[in-house]
């Protein structure tokens, strides 16, 4: 018979807590207390951002609606002149998009395009931002040109309109440095929230692709930010999603290599739109002047009468997007409608006038899809009933081939649409497209236009100045596990700062970069080759 004191477990002593131990211990507790503290003073003013960044977005959306009611009753008026009647339409766009281009070039350069890689710039600490100005001259330059006709979207100006609500707040309430550049990137995802009705997109599309840091700080304030954006333009516009789709069923599993299939094509035509767009604007940016603006005149022209034929040419492409989404277009129609507002979203997008990618995108990806639905119905018709759900998920596909952040792409299709049944669809589809740009070595096209602008030299209001730019050592980059006098980094390129796992720190030589660290380097003017480095240094390897 046992002892029952053999089955008493016995419980070791506690080791003996060091005078140090204690005052360490009780350090980092008042630091989190003050930390959680000024986390609970942002939200306020976040919500005040996103109030504010939601009522531009209505704005904004309600001087389009004038300028394309404008421009409809322009082009119905036209049409009963038969012989002369296509010059007004072409004059008109053509007039809209020359005034456009002038305004942002005089005015406020940094608002050319979506603007969301000067935003990245500015939240990386690249360069500044004239809150301000940039808002006016988004807000009218983005009227002009979109009214016009050219094919360019009003999410992206939205977006960086958001952000500069942000920085203009931060100032007048006077917070720190780095909160200031939370509330920026907290009207950033604001604005995209207002501007497609989707809380969470905006949400997602700070920490994944405008900032990249998921600091509960920058959580909190982008998501009630974004939030209540939403509310600002569900009030003005209403609850419906911004596509009225049908509510395709789930597709069956079977059916789910037919949409690995599209994120392959999606993939590949991604790729073919990043590098179109960067050859594009470097060839117009080298033109001079005089040839520049007849660029710009002679892209306005064409989509004038592109709208005399027909307004589903022209635009941010809400309304193609719809038809297509419905299934309305038949296979021998959607080559001709891809090529054409392919080419009309490059060339509007090069102009330099202020307008975004983001609709034209999702456009495109709805013809792709419904293009490759349309040919596997051919094979399959009981398996596939709907080749519009083809549609829903070739804008998700497209979008994160392009842009690179398929979180983003997912729940923003989900959110417009409506269509939470193709969840396993669009997570198929998404990840082959990402797999196919990133094997063809693209860029996402945000950060390659962040990078262009900094080769041409308009990184830094003062060129003397040395950079101050942030990065994130992510799983699997050369970086990862490294010391710092293991890398490499040249005279002139300096690492200042480390943030891993809620600790800041200054590193040395002998500090180690653990994945996911944060790192921020000093860079000198004549080291502004290391940035490359650090890019690369820090990125996962390609496989």
């Amino acid at each position: 018979m046992s002892n029952d004191s053999d089955n008493v477990h016995k419980i070791e002593p506690m080791p003996a807590t060091s005078p140090n131990d204690t005052a360490q211990a009780r350090s980092e507790l008042l630091e989190y207390l003050e930390v959680s503290q000024e986390h609970h003073k942002l939200f306020p003013r976040a919500a005040l951002v996103g109030l504010c960044a939601g009522s531009i977005a209505v704005i904004f959306r309600g001087l389009l609606l004038g300028a394309d009611t404008v421009r409809d009753v322009l082009v119905n008026w036209s049409h009963n002149l038969p012989a002369l009647g296509w010059i007004f339409p072409i004059l008109y766009s053509a007039a809209g998009a020359t005034l456009a281009v002038m305004l942002v070039r005089r005015y406020a350069p940094e608002t050319s395009g979506s603007g969301i890689p000067h935003l990245k710039a500015v939240l990386h600490r690249l360069r500044d931002l004239s809150w301000f100005r940039v808002l006016i001259v988004k807000l009218f330059g983005g009227v002009l040109a979109i009214g016009s006709g050219l094919a360019l979207g009003r999410e992206g100006p939205t977006v960086q309109m958001g952000g500069a609500v942000g920085k203009g707040i931060a100032g007048w309430l006077k917070v720190s440095s780095r909160d200031g550049l939370t509330l920026t990137a907290a009207g950033a995802g604001a604005g995209l929230a207002a501007a497609f009705n989707a809380p969470l997109s905006g949400l997602i599309f700070v920490l994944e692709e405008v900032q990249r840091d998921f600091r509960p700080a920058v959580f909190g304030a982008a998501f009630i930010a974004a939030a209540a954006a939403d509310v600002v333009a569900r009030l003005a516009s209403g609850p419906l999603p911004v596509f009225s789709v049908p509510d395709f069923p789930a597709p069956a599993l079977s059916v789910l290599p037919a949409f690995a299939i599209l994120g392959c094509v999606a993939g590949a035509a991604g790729v073919l739109f990043n590098r179109c767009l960067l050859k594009t604007l470097n060839w117009v940016a080298e033109l001079r002047a005089p040839a520049g603006l007849c660029i710009v005149a002679g892209t306005g022209a064409a989509c004038g009468l592109v709208a005399w034929f027909s307004q589903l040419g022209v635009g941010g492409g809400h309304k193609i997007a719809e038809i297509v989404l419905a299934g309305d277009l038949s296979l021998t129609e959607i080559p001709l409608w891809f090529f054409l507002r392919f080419g009309l979203t490059v060339f509007s997008y090069c102009t330099g006038a202020a307008g975004g990618i983001f609709a034209p995108l999702l456009a495109l990806g709805a013809l792709i899809g419904l293009g490759v639905g349309q040919i596997v119905q051919l094979f399959f018709p009981l398996a596939v009933p709907h080749s519009g759900v083809f549609a829903v998920v070739g804008m998700a596909a497209y979008f994160t081939a392009i842009v690179r952040a398929p979180l983003t792409g997912v729940i923003l299709i989900l959110e417009m649409t409506g269509n939470y049944e193709q969840m396993l669809s669009l997570l198929v589809s998404c990840f082959c497209a990402y797999a196919v740009a990133e094997y063809l070595k693209d860029i996402p096209i945000y950060e390659a236009l962040l990078e262009r602008d900094l080769v041409r030299g308009g990184v830094l209001t003062n060129p003397q100045a040395p950079l101050v730019v942030e990065f994130e050592v992510e799983a699997g980059a050369p970086f990862a596990g490294r010391e710092v006098r293991e890398l490499g980094l040249p005279s002139g390129c300096i690492l200042v700062r480390c943030f891993d796992d809620g600790r800041e720190s200054i590193p040395t030589a002998g500090t180690r970069l653990n994945a996911h660290m944060r790192i921020t380097a000093v860079i000198s003017p004549e080291a502004i080759a290391s940035l490359e480095l650090l890019r690369q240094g820090c990125a996962a390897k390609q496989h």
